[in-house]
């Protein structure tokens, strides 16, 4: 009798039923969410908590007992990071705008055009994405030196000038394209980089928003490239300023990182929150009506 209850249990109509199917899911949901986030939180909590709590307490406390602002002023007014901010914005908006456009144009002709070695080229494109950074970060550097960009916005861009993912992620979303655009386009006596301009890209703009959104978190984020092109503090981008603030062994400001950690992280998740809407395709956004 009792080896016969759990399956009677799972066969019951409770388990069945669609609201307790729709709580698990989101319950399942949230709690992933919760792991998620929970480093996010800790590191705000941080930021926030005063200077005679203990952020070190055992068991943690993840409230804050007297919330204050104070770190976060005192990063912003005494460490530059007003500048660092400029300088980050530069970057990441340059790369997204050139990324875009190199990605787009390389992308059509193997997606819609035919010509000899095409598929080929698409191979070795995409092969590329294997090769790790630190292998071709000699030789950027010593192409940034030969063309003057050390200490440079330009400089600090380089490497995210064109990348294979958008290549291959913008060549898919040309393909899904009906040819019937493209046909009409053409009927109506538009050139190919016509087609490209007012039929293409508007007809991918999910996928656009999507590669853009991966190129300005990594130009944001990056660290290793900056650094190593980067001598003057005047051009430092916001990972450079948090690094400053780590360092010294001995007289190191926990809250004070968190702050410039949480002032680097804020324009990330302010514009995700702008931009999500426009990541999932649409009947309009892909050209066809219904």
């Amino acid at each position: 009798m009792l080896k016969q209850l759990p399956s009677r249990l799972l066969q019951s109509t409770f388990w069945q039923s669609p609201i307790v199917k729709l709580v698990g899911i989101y319950g399942g949901l949230s709690a992933i969410a919760g792991v998620m986030l929970f480093p996010l939180l800790w590191l705000l909590s941080t930021a926030l908590k005063s200077a005679d709590e203990n952020i070190f307490q055992s068991p943690p406390q993840l409230l804050p007992q007297h919330p204050t602002f104070e770190h976060i002023a005192t990063v912003w007014q005494s460490n530059d990071f007003g500048r660092y901010l400029f300088n980050s914005s530069v970057v990441a908006v340059m790369s997204v705008i050139i990324n875009l456009i190199f990605c787009a144009l390389a992308a059509y002709p193997l997606a819609r055009l035919e010509f000899k070695g095409k598929e080929t080229i698409f191979a070795i494109v995409v092969s590329t994405i294997m090769i790790p950074f630190q292998i071709v970060m000699i030789p950027l550097f010593i192409i940034a030196v030969q063309l003057g960009l050390v200490n440079t916005y330009l400089g600090v861009i380089l490497p995210n000038l064109a990348s294979a993912f958008g290549i291959f992620l913008l060549r898919q979303a040309f393909q899904s394209v009906p040819k019937e655009l493209e046909e009409a386009a053409r009927i109506d006596g538009c050139w190919e980089i016509g087609i490209w301009w007012s039929v293409m890209l508007p007809a991918i703009r999910p996928s656009l928003v999507t590669l853009a959104i991966f190129v300005f978190i990594g130009a944001w984020s990056d660290f290793l490239w900056p650094l190593i092109v980067l001598q003057d503090d005047t051009y430092y981008t916001l990972p450079l300023g948090v690094a400053k603030l780590a360092e010294g062994a001995f007289g190191l400001n926990w809250r004070l990182v968190a702050a410039g950690s949480v002032i680097s992280i804020a324009p990330v998740l302010i514009l995700f929150m702008f931009v999500q809407r426009y990541i999932v395709p649409t009947a309009t956004s892909s050209g066809v009506k219904g």
